[in-house]
């Protein structure tokens, strides 16, 4: 079949994705600059297609907390937001990966603290890969540098997260979100039947038959011995994500003498940062994190024996930064760039900053 290729936001292709790969609903509340999810979802009107369920809820609290209802029963369910949006459903998200449901959340990242400004940042990296809600867990992230893989991240990210039953996560930024490109849309799935989830996901609230038994959907646990068992199979289960699942892409890497480390946005602009310092003769390459968590650890740690010195490129100021120098270990310095307030570097402030902090 030939493919089918449309110009659109990457906003917009989260919501395609969605519809496209069988989604079962969708409950947001809108927020710049991610409420193109929600509009297009709205305009293209996929319960009358596909049943596919989609709420604007009265709140970002209401909305985790419909997802984590339609996670419990099996369904494939997903939630978006922004920032501000993403701080209020952290509750909400520590109990769904604390009762182990797979869903997908979105957050299209803006400067903050606090209301902050509609600009892009990547200022929640903390947020997500450390766990903005209570307790020791892990949300699967994936970071997107391209309107093609806001789209084709949606179908891996729920493909993650049902095969861990965690909840996983697109962090991407009010760039990506907002730019237009051209994108191959994935192929329709049909929505899973009742039968499917059943036979798929034994554990799901799918009400009490005769052939199977009762299931209670729930993150508490009052017996300490049983939540550490319970605290024990999850860090279990991280580590074999750990060890399955790290995702990332390296650019003029090979003869690099010095390494840029970027995801997103920045990673885009760090291309160009790469192509104008090799002109100059600096043997510049860039590694790409495309899980910011599982983090590509070993793969930096490879590079802090052959280069000279590494350099973290982000919308914040200093996040990802700290992931680097843990895995490097003091084997080779690590400095860091960033703007913030939602300003967006060029590539010759980042190849300034290179020549400045490392040379």
């Amino acid at each position: 079949m030939a493919e089918e290729i449309k110009l659109m936001k990457g906003n917009e292709a989260i919501a395609h994705a969605a519809i496209r790969y069988g989604a079962d609903g969708y409950f947001g509340y809108p927020i710049t600059p991610q409420s193109e999810i929600l509009e297009t979802l709205m305009a293209e009107m996929p319960w009358e297609t596909t049943g596919m369920v989609v709420l604007q809820a009265e709140s970002e609290v209401a909305a985790i907390n419909m997802v984590y209802g339609g996670a419990g029963t099996g369904k494939r369910v997903l939630t978006s937001s922004s920032s501000p949006g993403v701080s209020l459903k952290q509750e909400g998200v520590s109990y769904i990966a604390g009762a182990e449901l797979p869903c997908l959340i979105v957050n299209v990242m803006r400067g903050g603290p606090g209301l902050g400004t509609i600009q892009p940042s990547q200022a929640d990296y903390f947020q997500t890969v450390k766990g903005g809600g209570h307790g020791d867990y892990r949300l699967i992230t994936l970071a997107p540098s391209s309107v093609q893989e806001m789209a084709d991240f949606v179908g891996l990210g729920f493909d993650l997260a049902f095969k861990y039953c965690n909840p996983a996560i697109i962090l991407a930024d009010g760039i990506i979100g907002q730019m237009m490109e051209k994108v191959v849309m994935p192929p329709f799935r049909p929505r899973k039947t009742e039968a499917e989830i059943i036979a798929e996901c034994p554990w799901a609230a799918q009400g009490k038959l005769k052939s199977r038994k009762a299931n209670v959907i729930t993150s508490l646990e009052l017996d300490p011995a049983k939540m550490e068992e319970n605290n024990l199979r999850f860090q279990a289960k991280y580590r074999k994500i750990e060890e399955n699942e790290v995702r990332y892409e390296e650019f003029h890497c090979d003869d690099a003498e010095y390494l840029l480390v970027a995801f997103g946005s920045s990673a885009r602009i760090c291309q160009k940062v790469v192509e104008i310092a090799r002109a100059e003769g600096i043997k510049l390459g860039l590694l790409r994190p495309i899980t910011l968590w599982p983090f590509p650890k070993k793969a930096i740690a490879d590079y802090a024996e052959k280069v000279k010195g590494m350099l973290s490129v982000e919308l914040n100021a200093g996040q990802m930064v700290e992931d680097i120098r843990l895995a490097v270990n003091g084997k080779v310095k690590v400095e860091h760039f960033g703007r913030l307030g939602g300003i967006v570097f060029t590539p010759d402030e980042v190849l300034n900053a290179l020549k400045e902090k490392l040379f």
